[in-house]
């Protein structure tokens, strides 16, 4: 059974739509793009479009490749002290000249929602309830239990160890009860190691998880997402040799991608409480 997050993710979308309009309120999302990066624009263009849809106004701050450093600071302080922005985003990559562990300590945790600030982090690796959770492995565990797909107890591979999937999925999974492996670059025996999961997670950007890594009763998410040879999308996992064999797997495109917006959506949405607290 495919895995179909666009679909999931169309629900989430007209929930949180539903929901703001049913409170009257507009969270504010401030967004920072830094130089002139296509893929970025198509990124930053489509949270924005999915925000403005759900009733969330948005900012975009864009500054040149060049930009100094301070200059980005600033206005992520300026955003941190203005009531009216719930919600801050950097979108990365960032230009090289400028410190990436600066820019993500500087922004108000409670404004965090891509949950990168260290408060975050720290509380999600030791259990606690970060302000938000990261988008992408939150996605994930939404797709999965909307498809009913058991994660206590079960053995769960995490291809790859980045901040952004890797690490904070296997936290969120362990939250979950599920017994949990990472892979990534330097795993000795991968093969046999994927061959006993009841989930594989890949998240490594490249052609990885094959036919004879799998069986019938894996469940497969395939977070990566690049261009073949050809300029086609397509993802960690070669999906005609491995979906008849499987028991559910996510497609490229289609599949993590819209979940991971609609996640953000809801942290986004999420963000007028935090900011907004009753008194």
């Amino acid at each position: 059974m495919i895995l179909d997050g666009k679909a999931v993710a169309v629900q989430i979308v007209e929930k949180l739509k539903a929901e703001l309009a049913k409170k009257n309120v507009t969270p504010q999302l401030a967004v920072i793009l830094i130089g002139d990066d296509p893929a970025s624009r198509v990124y930053v263009r489509n949270k924005q479009k999915k925000a403005e849809y759900i009733g969330i106004k948005t900012q975009l701050f864009e500054y040149p490749v060049d930009v100094a450093e301070k200059v980005v600071l600033d206005k992520i302080y300026q955003l941190n002290n203005d009531k009216n922005v719930t919600a801050i985003l950097v979108q990365m990559p960032i230009p090289e000249h400028i410190s990436r562990e600066k820019i993500i300590m500087a922004i108000d945790p409670r404004k965090d929602v891509d949950c990168f600030t260290p408060e975050n982090v720290g509380k999600l690796s030791i259990g606690l309830k970060p302000y938000f959770y990261p988008a992408t492995p939150q996605g994930i565990l939404m797709l999965l239990d909307y498809y009913k797909i058991p994660i206590e107890g079960k053995h769960a591979v995490v291809i790859g160890r980045s901040n952004i999937v890797g690490k904070p999925m296997s936290q969120m999974l362990l939250k979950r009860n599920a017994t949990v492996t990472i892979c990534h670059s330097h795993t000795e025996n991968l093969e046999e190691i994927i061959k006993t999961a009841d989930i594989i997670i890949s998240a490594v950007g490249k052609k990885i998880v094959r036919c004879k890594m799998v069986s019938k009763k894996s469940v497969i998410v395939d977070v990566g997402i690049y261009k073949d040879s050809n300029g086609n999308l397509t993802g960690d996992v070669d999906f005609a040799e491995v979906a008849p064999l499987v028991d559910f797997i996510s497609p490229v495109p289609g599949g993590v991608g819209p979940m991971t917006i609609a996640s953000l959506m809801i942290n986004v949405v999420n963000s007028y409480d935090d900011n907004n607290p009753v008194s």
